[in-house]
């Protein structure tokens, strides 16, 4: 007497993230108490694994002497790292996408002068937005996944 299985088949799929950082707005001249159109969006493309999403936002060292902004409404400060905010995102079959800035737009102080904007030492101030994904699956904390996503 004999006997024998039928073949038990494993095929091992990649999972896959897919992210875009985008912004149409371009022209960014400061007037004193001026609000500017300012647009950066972050993008989980579509049939994307559930992923942790982070947006670092770098300011030069004169930006808060200009601009004011505010985060849009989901995102999250991560504690202990400046200028990085992160969110949850299921999978989905559909791109989603997430603005950065609140209302998307910053506004330029009302205290700017043209002595300001003219001095001998004048930078202009920059804001930098990068953004970064990592698949959500065994990684329980947003701090573990940004400790491996931005390795």
């Amino acid at each position: 007497l004999t006997d024998r299985t039928a073949e038990v088949k494993n095929t091992f799929t990649v999972g896959d993230i897919n992210i875009g950082l985008t912004e149409t707005t371009a022209d960014y001249k400061m007037v004193p108490g001026n609000t500017i159109a300012k647009d950066p969006t972050v993008t989980v493309k579509a049939n994307s694994e559930a992923c942790w999403l982070f947006v670092q936002v770098t300011e030069s060292t004169n930006l808060k002497d200009f601009i004011t902004y505010a985060i849009a409404e989901g995102w999250t400060a991560l504690p202990s790292v400046d200028g990085v905010y992160y969110r949850e995102v299921s999978a989905s079959d559909a791109d989603q996408t997430f603005p950065v800035l609140a209302g998307n737009a910053v506004t330029v102080k009302n205290t700017v002068t043209k002595e300001m904007l003219t001095a001998k030492d004048f930078a202009n101030p920059t804001l930098t937005f990068k953004a970064y994904a990592i698949q959500k699956a065994h990684f329980d904390t947003p701090a573990a996944a940004w400790a491996e996503v931005s390795k």
